[in-house]
């Protein structure tokens, strides 16, 4: 079994048995998150968001990175069944990325697979907590699910770490929130 080990070293490119550790952007990610809390103006958090997503689609080396801009690129152009490929190929390789499992996620969200979707932005999220694409995937994902008072609380989640995202229109006033007892 060993010899078989060292063969296969020689044979895949280095990188190709394992994925490595993802880059820690969690210093960067904080300072923008401070930034974006306090934006004076839509356009500058765009400029703040864009930031956060290079960070998080930062893949851990050339393969998943491949992997990632791959699923990506299939997304963007509805290719959904060749993205969710990708990305399940992504998470298979790098289990720890938590940029998998977010795109993945959001495959799924685009095929109304609501179910699907969560346990991926459940990891995503433990993963990376402060992922503000995976917790407000998260309050779509739960408004798709019909669960609107889980999805209020993930959207507050979400707001509280950037209050310019364009889910901040899908708050619902608390007086909005019951009707005769019943979630809306």
């Amino acid at each position: 079994m060993k010899t078989l080990g060292v063969a296969l070293a020689f044979v895949l490119p280095v990188g190709a048995l394992a994925c490595p550790a993802a880059p820690d952007h969690s210093g960067a990610l904080e300072a923008l998150i401070a930034e974006i809390q306090v934006a004076s103006d839509p356009a500058t958090a765009q400029i703040l968001s864009d930031k956060m997503w290079s960070y998080w689609t930062d893949a851990p080396d050339d393969t998943a990175q491949e992997m990632l801009d791959s699923g990506m690129s299939k997304r963007a152009a509805w290719d959904l069944l060749g993205a969710r490929e990708d990305f399940d190929r992504l998470v298979a390789y790098c289990p720890d990325y938590a940029e998998g499992y977010n795109q993945r996620a959001f495959v799924n969200f685009l095929n109304q697979n609501f179910s699907g979707a969560l346990p991926d932005l459940e990891k995503a999220i433990q993963l990376s907590p402060k992922h503000v694409g995976a917790l407000s995937g998260r309050a779509l994902t739960l408004i798709g699910l019909g669960q609107d008072a889980a999805a209020q609380d993930a959207l507050a989640q979400a707001l509280e770490l950037n209050p310019w995202l364009p889910e901040r229109d899908l708050v619902k006033s608390p007086a909005n929130r019951h009707k005769s007892g019943q979630e809306l």
